[in-house]
């Protein structure tokens, strides 16, 4: 089995405050749901949320210190799982599933061998 990650893409503009409170528990559910199978399933690894983009401390290699994000782009990361996955193929299904779950774009990478 593969590992891969599944970075779960939001745009930087969306602001949770404009959520309702009944679509962020549904939400919540969808992806609780999602997360019981892949468990179930022997395929999770490992899976977060993120905070805020805006909350990001960004750390040189010179150690010096920025506050905010790395990426300027439009959209910012805002949480992944790890799973175990047979192939790419088997992996996509996984991604299609998680991005109903979040109501969210999912980007599918396999980790490099070790």
């Amino acid at each position: 089995m593969t590992e891969y990650l599944l970075s779960v893409w939001m745009d930087s503009d969306f602001d949770p405050a404009t959520v309702s409170e009944q679509d962020t528990q549904r939400m919540y559910a969808q992806v609780d749901v999602f997360n019981a199978k892949l468990q179930a399933e022997g395929k999770w690894v490992f899976a977060g949320g993120l905070t805020d983009s805006s909350s990001a401390t960004v750390v040189s290699p010179a150690g010096d210190l920025t506050d905010g994000p790395f990426s300027e782009a439009k959209e910012q990361l805002g949480g992944f799982w790890v799973v175990k996955a047979a192939d790419l193929d088997e992996a996509l299904a996984l991604a299609r599933e998680g991005a109903k779950a979040c109501e969210g774009k999912v980007e599918v990478r396999a980790f490099q061998g070790m």
